[in-house]
């Protein structure tokens, strides 16, 4: 096989379904798929089975130990020349192998890579929303794959690929619960190897389904990024710290509009109007920006106004996260795992 394709799993047996309905109308058909249940009650067993005919697939169950070691289990199974890592919520487009192929042609051996990913037409419009504010320029600055990006780009784990002889010198994924595939990617650079993006080698990504699970997966993310600088210093970038700068400018904002308020109240509403108002429109400015270019993208009215409490999420929920982990682990100096026990798997 030239592609081994790995995908961790946790109580999610539609979702394989739709990645392996996917997986079977791939133009290049040199490829196997190796499904980990990660200890999941809601198995997939029965849903691998029925592709059993149509792909060459490889189901295993183990007990959970996340999504990071679930990859290793499947990786030191894997016979494939290069290791394909997905997310079991991506679905993949006819021609996904056939960019990868036709990448691998053009630029010989490259030992990693990775794509975009892109809300599909049948997601809901809050997954569309939650899909512009994690790949826009205007909220993410384009790191996580895009052709526009603010930082070097580091393969993502819903669509990251490998030489498996690169991925067993490296020894895989760790164990951190968050950040794991970021910290991956710094150990491939960190090995000399420059990862590759492949613009044409996208998938189609669902993410989360409402705002409340967002925000507990981008203040993961948060979290994250401080641990990350404390395992590879030097890796904290200016674009990571615009979520907090913002998160911390938004909370500034809204608090100078709460004093005008109050001094409303007690003196000459007409001398403190201005400072009850004028917070209020950089953020009413930057909404207005995120409501056109989401609107646009997507083609849809409704889709440009969720993407606006989609991007306020994204941004704060990763800024608080930023701040609770620098504040355990920079001023309090709590380890990694004794900082968030909670975070993490056991």
């Amino acid at each position: 096989m030239k592609y081994s394709i790995i995908v961790p799993v946790f109580n999610r047996p539609d979702e394989v379904d739709e990645l392996l309905e996917s997986l079977c109308a791939q133009t290049v058909k040199d490829f196997e798929v190796i499904i980990v249940e990660d200890g999941s009650k809601e198995k997939c067993e029965d849903v691998c089975n029925k592709y059993a005919n149509a792909l060459a697939l490889h189901y295993y169950y183990k007990e959970n130990s996340g999504p990071g070691q679930s990859r290793n289990y499947g990786a030191e199974r894997a016979q494939g020349e290069y290791l394909i890592v997905l997310d079991s919520d991506v679905v993949v487009p006819p021609g996904y192998l056939t960019a990868v192929d036709a990448a691998l042609a053009a630029n010989g051996e490259i030992a990693a890579f990775g794509g975009p990913d892109a809300a599909h037409p049948s997601f809901t419009d809050t997954q569309k929303a939650i899909s512009y504010s994690m790949t826009s320029f205007f909220t993410t600055g384009g790191i996580r794959g895009g052709r526009k990006k603010l930082d070097r780009f580091y393969p993502r784990s819903f669509n990251m690929g490998i030489r498996r002889e690169v991925y067993l010198q490296l020894g895989g994924f760790s164990k951190m619960r968050f950040g794991e595939d970021i910290d991956f990617s710094y150990r491939i650079v960190e090995a000399g190897y420059e990862p590759q993006l492949l613009p044409e080698a996208w998938v189609w990504h669902k993410r989360r389904t409402d705002l409340r699970k967002f925000f507990r997966q981008v203040y993961n993310s948060g979290i994250a990024r401080i641990n990350l600088e404390k395992r590879h210093p030097g890796t904290l970038k200016l674009v990571h710290l615009l979520p907090t700068v913002f998160t911390v400018g938004v909370i500034g904002l809204i608090l100078i509009s709460a004093v005008g308020r109050v001094l409303m109240h007690y003196d000459d509403p007409h001398r403190w109007y201005w400072l009850c108002a004028a917070p209020w429109l950089p953020i009413l400015f930057y909404s207005l920006l995120i409501f056109i270019d989401s609107a646009r993208l997507n083609r849809s009215l409704r889709v440009g106004l969720i993407s606006v409490p989609a991007a306020f999420t994204q941004l704060m929920g990763y800024g608080f996260g930023f701040i609770e982990s620098w504040w355990k682990r920079c001023v309090l100096g709590k380890d990694e795992f004794t900082a968030f026990e909670k975070n993490f798997y056991k």
